[in-house]
C-alpha cells in the first residue's frame, strides 16, 4: 500500500536532513591519531597537550638523540637548528646549532623562526623549555625511558612533520630486530651488571633509566635497578656490596686504568674486574636516545651470551 504524500515528503525530509548532517561533519577537521588529518592532537612526554594545525616545516632539535630521531623519521631536510655536539647523520654537522642543554643561545635560536622545538625532557632543564614557551614558540617535549619508546618516538615525528610512511618502516625495522634480540636472550640464570656512566663520583643507571632496559633485554639484572632516579650516585661501598659479574662502561678502556680515574685500580676483587668482564660501549651509541641504541644492545647482548658460554 503506498504511503500517503505527507507522509511520503516528511520521509524525504527527514532523509535528506540527515544527509546534510552527515556531509556537513564529515567536512569538519577530526583530531585524528593516525597523523593523516589536521589539526592534529598529540600528547608529550611532559604530559602536555599538542594541538598541530599544519605539518612542522621548520624544526629546531635540542639533544644529538633528537636530531638523529628526526632523520631517522625522514624529516632531516626540515631541521633548521640543532643542539651541540649533533654529530650524527653526517648531514646533521652542517645545520646551525643552537647551544646546548645548559647553554640556549636564543637569539639565534629565535632567528631560526621554527615553528617546532623539540626537547628533551630530561636533558633540557624546565626552566628553559618554560622560557622557549613564553617566547612564544611551540616546544614538544620527548624522553625515551624504555627501548619501546624509540619507534613511539620516530611515529610521533613522523606524525609531526608528515613524515609518517618514512617514520612508520623505520620504526617497524627497530620493533622487529628489537623482537629478535629478546628472541636469543639466553634463559640462563641472570648476570649482575654494572652500568658506569662516571667513575668519580660514581654514577649508574637506576631503573628509569633507558639503560636498565636494555640490560633487562639482553637476560641481565641491573645492580641497581633498585634505586629509582635516572643517574644516582653511589658509593664505593655500594658497589663493592653489589659485587656485579660484568661490568659497561661508558669511560673508555684507556681512561678507566689510567691514573685520572683509577677506577680499575680501586677495586681490583670486584668480580668483573678480576674476570676481565670490563667491557666499554661508546656513550654516543648507549646514552642517545635514538635508533642506533639498537647498536649498543646487539653489544651488552653479544657480551652477557660470550660470558655465559664460557
Amino acid at each position: 500500500m503506498p504511503f500517503p504524500a505527507k507522509t511520503s515528503m516528511r520521509i524525504n525530509w527527514i532523509l535528506l536532513t540527515a544527509l546534510f548532517i552527515f556531509a556537513s561533519l564529515a567536512g569538519l577537521p577530526s583530531y585524528a591519531q593516525d597523523g593523516k588529518v589536521l589539526p592534529l592532537r598529540l600528547v608529550d612526554d611532559q604530559g602536555h597537550v599538542f594541538l598541530l594545525a599544519h605539518r612542522a616545516k621548520r624544526i629546531i632539535s635540542l639533544s644529538p638523540a633528537i636530531t638523529e630521531l628526526v632523520f631517522a623519521a625522514g624529516a632531516g631536510e626540515k631541521l633548521v637548528g640543532v643542539s651541540r655536539f649533533s654529530d650524527y647523520p653526517a648531514a646533521a654537522r652542517s645545520i646551525p646549532s643552537v647551544g646546548d642543554a645548559f647553554s640556549l643561545d636564543l637569539e639565534r635560536l629565535l632567528m631560526l623562526e621554527p615553528d617546532l622545538v623539540i626537547a628533551w625532557r630530561s636533558g633540557n632543564t624546565k626552566l628553559g623549555i618554560d622560557q622557549l614557551e613564553r617566547l612564544g614558540l611551540r616546544v614538544f617535549v620527548t624522553e625515551a625511558t624504555q627501548l619501546a619508546d624509540i619507534p613511539r618516538l620516530l611515529r610521533t615525528i613522523g606524525k609531526l612533520a608528515g613524515t609518517l610512511p618514512v617514520a612508520e618502516s623505520a620504526a617497524q625495522n627497530f620493533e622487529m630486530a628489537l623482537q629478535r634480540l629478546k628472541q636469543q636472550r639466553a634463559t640462563h640464570e641472570p648476570v649482575s651488571v654494572f652500568q658506569l656512566i662516571w667513575p668519580q663520583p660514581l654514577i649508574t643507571a637506576g631503573a628509569a633509566h633507558i639503560i636498565n632496559d636494555i640490560i633487562n633485554v639482553c637476560g641481565g639484572t641491573n645492580s641497581f635497578a633498585s634505586l629509582p632516579d635516572l643517574m644516582p650516585i653511589i658509593s664505593e661501598e655500594n658497589l663493592l656490596a653489589a659485587n656485579p659479574a660484568v661490568i659497561f662502561s661508558s669511560i673508555s678502556d684507556e681512561l678507566l686504568a689510567s691514573n685520572t680515574y683509577g677506577f680499575v685500580q680501586r677495586f681490583p676483587h670486584i668480580s668483573a674486574v678480576k674476570s676481565g668482564h670490563v667491557y666499554f660501549i661508546h656513550p654516543d651509541l648507549i646514552h642517545r636516545q635514538s635508533p642506533r641504541i639498537l647498536e649498543a644492545t646487539r653489544l651488552v647482548c653479544a657480551r652477557l651470551g660470550a660470558m655465559r658460554a664460557q
